[in-house]
């Protein structure tokens, strides 16, 4: 399922994006615009990644993104999810890590579809 998801999907929200290219925030969205999906970055700490403009918030980027990866503590996280259904995204994409039992309940309250798979590995074969 994760696969044929990433492989469908044209319009993501990396929660979590950093400037520093070592590390997931970063690889996971140039990954997802080297394969040529539109998306939208959402940092607190950076205005910058890639050459792209990021987001402050969820509430601020644009409408039509069917999924939101989470790159952030679980703690962080957490507070990302009534944004995301607020949003009409439905899906969440939970990267490892980033899980805990308060989020995969908050993603129930709100009815949100949430996949647990490394998006680098589902993506490998799109590059």
């Amino acid at each position: 399922m994760a696969v044929k998801l990433a492989e469908s999907t044209k319009k993501w929200a990396v929660i979590g994006v950093t400037t520093d290219q070592d590390k997931y925030g970063y690889k996971i969205f140039k990954r997802l615009r080297d394969i040529g999906a539109e998306v939208y970055g959402i940092s607190p700490k950076y205005c910058e990644a890639c050459g792209c403009s990021l987001y402050n918030n969820v509430c601020d980027i644009p409408d039509g993104v069917e999924v939101a990866v989470f790159v952030v503590n679980p703690k962080i996280g957490l507070g990302y999810i009534k944004d995301c259904a607020e949003k009409n995204i439905r899906t969440i994409w939970l990267q490892p890590g980033t899980v805990s039992f308060e989020i995969l309940q908050e993603a129930k309250k709100y009815d949100l579809d949430v996949v647990q798979k490394c998006v680098l590995v589902e993506t490998s074969h799109m590059v």
